[in-house]
């Protein structure tokens, strides 16, 4: 009886942990989001660059995004903090271009035509943080974004969060 526990206990163990599958890592993304700035912090009357970059994983060429841009809730709960975005320059082979639509819908559009597959487009916007705003207090944004290919096939993507930018007192 014995023997039988012992060899029932180790069938058990090897259906269990010998006919798992095994883990495999995930591949990228069919279109990632990712954000960054040229500086942590500003002061009343100061700007940053928030860059925004969209990259194609995807074997097929991105034809259409829509970007959504929104202040953090804790952005929200400090009415004292004023800024705005201005300026948007869309990075290409052939240097900046201007693009327009800076938030907080329809940001897709500054990415240019088509984005092939392996290449990134990243779009540049100016936060500006007003002369009369509060100080000592963290501006920050989330972003949503949809991507279609030239494949039909879409995703949806995000929250995607900015690093925040934090407003010093001079």
């Amino acid at each position: 009886m014995r023997r039988f526990g012992l060899t029932a206990a180790l069938a058990f163990a090897l259906a269990v942990f010998g006919l798992t599958p095994s883990a495999s890592a995930a591949g990228p993304a069919p279109a990632e989001l990712a954000f960054a700035t040229d500086s942590a912090t500003t002061t009343p009357g100061g700007s940053v660059k928030l860059s925004m970059t969209l990259t194609n994983n995807n074997t097929h060429d991105v034809w259409f995004v829509y970007q959504t841009i929104e202040p953090t809730w804790l952005t929200t709960q400090r009415p004292d903090l004023k800024y705005s975005f201005s300026g948007c320059s869309l990075t290409t082979t052939n240097g900046p271009a201007p693009c327009s639509g800076t938030g907080p819908a329809n940001l897709g559009a500054n990415y240019g035509a088509t984005v092939p597959p392996g290449q990134s487009r990243t779009v540049t916007l100016t936060l500006d943080v007003a002369a009369d705003s509060g100080c000592n207090g963290n501006v920050g944004f989330y972003s949503y974004f949809y991507a279609e290919f030239s494949d039909s096939t879409n995703v949806s993507g995000g929250p995607v969060y900015t690093p925040v930018t934090r407003v010093l007192c001079p």
